[in-house]
């Protein structure tokens, strides 16, 4: 084959937004990725650097496609929830819960919910959160070379992800929420075992504190770099920690208030700037750190109502208000959103009358809105730092390749 041809096919197989004729002096461009010792998952940076200072970074995806949205529109909207769990894996229950309240919603069954599976749901969700956030704590670590707060969180995370497999056999992909209730009622003994997690977990965060976020090293590595300043962060759509990072109180469990969040109490934590500028990468740790406290908040809260007015009973049925076929009425339209541990994932159905099948099912993934802002706040850092900033914004390419 000659160099012509090969080069021509490798134009075609890993494009570049720059070409070396457009370089000035001094500057090349690295790719770095599509491979996890270089970034999170299969995303392929392409860098421009002048020296170790950066000038420009494209992000490139598409090395890991799920195909949610086609297979969405190929079948019901109860058989989508095991594709809805592969889109952001590190929390799909969260994912799951969005979608079957956008489902019940079309179906205008949101009012027949019981208030046992309702308080299920979120705490199932809000274990799921606090996992989701140790694994984008702890391999952010790694990212900056701390290895001790990695194994503490992924084997705190381990306790988590038993009782979420005592609750439906699955550590990580879960077709546990279904549209109109759940799988199954939680197991017996499953809340007393979850009080005692919770009793196990909250002296860890502290630990967490002194090890990590209170670090020297960490925060001379953190704080100052990848600053999203707020008006940024809202002109790009940011949501979730990389917004409320750069100091804007907005969650979505306080303003839809959808489930029983607006019946518990919990704070919306907020980037400071306590260690450096408000809205760089240690605000948006230190955010995910205060989030994993107030979900142990509304867990217990959870709890006390899972054991108290909303206990088991012999009837209880927790598929009761589940349709057995799910036909719409007429032609709608109807975007739901949620708050899940990376932001806003919303849904966007458009239906077909007296069908099960949606015509158009499109995904609002956070990872992708979130990705997109990183070139903005890359500019002018050093090529070590921009290590630290992908993994600040904690991304899961599932959700990004949808």
């Amino acid at each position: 084959m000659s160099s012509t041809i090969y080069k021509n096919y490798l134009l075609q197989s890993e494009p570049n937004k720059f070409s070396q004729d457009e370089l000035k002096a001094g500057e090349m461009i690295v790719n770095m990725g599509p491979q996890h010792p270089s970034t999170h998952g299969v995303l392929r940076l392409e860098v421009v650097t002048d020296g170790e200072i950066i000038q420009e970074v494209v992000p490139h995806i598409g090395y890991l496609h799920r195909c949610f949205e086609k297979h969405a529109e190929s079948m019901a909207y109860n058989q989508t929830i095991p594709y809805v769990d592969r889109m952001d894996y590190l929390a799909a229950m969260n994912s799951e819960h969005v979608w079957c309240m956008g489902v019940e919603k079309l179906l205008g069954i949101t009012d027949q919910i019981p208030k046992r599976v309702e308080y299920i749901r979120v705490l199932v969700t809000e274990l799921n959160r606090i996992a989701s956030h140790f694994v984008a704590i702890g391999t952010y670590a790694i990212d900056i070379g701390a290895f001790t707060p990695f194994l503490w969180l992924l084997r705190d995370r381990e306790h988590i992800q038993r009782l979420l497999e005592w609750v439906c056999g699955a550590r990580m992909l879960y077709n546990y929420i279904w549209v109109g209730g759940l799988y199954y009622d939680l197991p017996i003994g499953f809340e007393e075992r979850c009080r005692e997690f919770i009793d196990y977990l909250q002296p860890k965060l502290d630990e967490l504190d002194t090890i990590l976020l209170s670090n020297k090293i960490f925060i001379d590595r953190t704080a100052n770099v990848g600053i999203l300043p707020l008006d940024v962060a809202i002109n790009y759509g940011c949501s979730g920690p990389m917004l409320r990072g750069s100091g804007l109180k907005y969650d979505l469990r306080r303003v839809d208030a959808y489930s029983v969040y607006p019946e518990l109490d919990f704070d919306v934590p907020i980037g400071q700037g306590l260690a450096g500028t408000t809205g760089d990468c240690w605000d948006r740790n230190y955010v995910r750190a205060l989030e994993c406290r107030e979900s142990v908040k509304i867990i217990c809260q959870c709890l006390d109502q899972l054991t108290g007015d909303y206990k088991r009973t012999p009837d209880f049925d927790p598929q009761a208000a589940c349709p057995k076929k799910m036909r719409m009425t007429g032609t709608q339209e109807l975007y739901f959103r949620g708050e899940t541990p990376r932001g806003e994932l919303g849904y966007y159905f458009r239906t077909t009358d007296r069908s099960d099948v949606p015509f158009r099912a499109k995904g609002r993934a956070p990872s992708f809105v979130n990705l997109s802002v990183l070139p903005e706040i890359s500019r002018g850092c050093m090529v070590a730092d921009l290590i630290a900033i992908v993994g600040s914004v904690d991304i899961v390419l599932g959700e990004v390749d949808r």
